[in-house]
């Protein structure tokens, strides 16, 4: 089903559409954040990606349970975009030879991830409150609540010190 399939009709079948889409992206990232974790040198950025990891399998479960309380079955669908994120985050991975800047690239490719993410789930909670699902909501919303965060934590890694040994 593509985004501007015949399949969706209504805003219902937007939502579990949109919902499927960052179901699948969640459990690409939390298969892709173990080689991160392995490429990243600085002790505070594993520590951070492997804590991420945690909340990834945290925001599946309650995916899973925003599915379940909608009445959806609990599918994941392909998401092109999380797809090409990881794909060049890996290739760009791959290319850097220096362990200082590997460190910068895999920040900055995380916090491409948490955008994406962020934008998936600032819409989903927004479509779950016109739909009239505050349940639905407020979980969409705890996720969104800790994208936002893991950005934070990011970009204050990057400042602390990561991006200056790069340079």
């Amino acid at each position: 089903m593509g985004l501007f399939s015949k399949d969706i009709k209504t805003m219902d079948d937007l939502f579990v559409h949109q919902l499927q889409d960052v179901y699948y992206a969640e459990k690409q990232i939390h298969k892709a954040l173990p080689k991160m974790i392995e490429k990243a040198t600085d002790a505070k950025l594993k520590q951070g990606l492997e804590a991420h990891r945690t909340e990834t399998a945290n925001h599946i479960v309650r995916l899973e349970q925003v599915f379940k309380q909608h009445g959806a079955e609990v599918k994941a669908v392909n998401c092109p975009a999380i797809d090409g994120i990881l794909k060049e985050a890996d290739e760009v991975a791959g290319e850097v030879a220096d362990k200082q800047v590997l460190d910068a690239a895999i920040i900055a490719a995380a916090q491409a991830v948490e955008h994406y993410e962020i934008t998936r789930y600032g819409t989903l909670a927004a479509w779950a409150k016109q739909l009239g699902r505050a349940d639905c909501a407020a979980l969409l919303q705890q996720n969104l609540d800790e994208e936002y965060a893991a950005d934070d934590k990011l970009s204050k890694l990057a400042e602390s010190g990561i991006n200056r040994k790069a340079a």
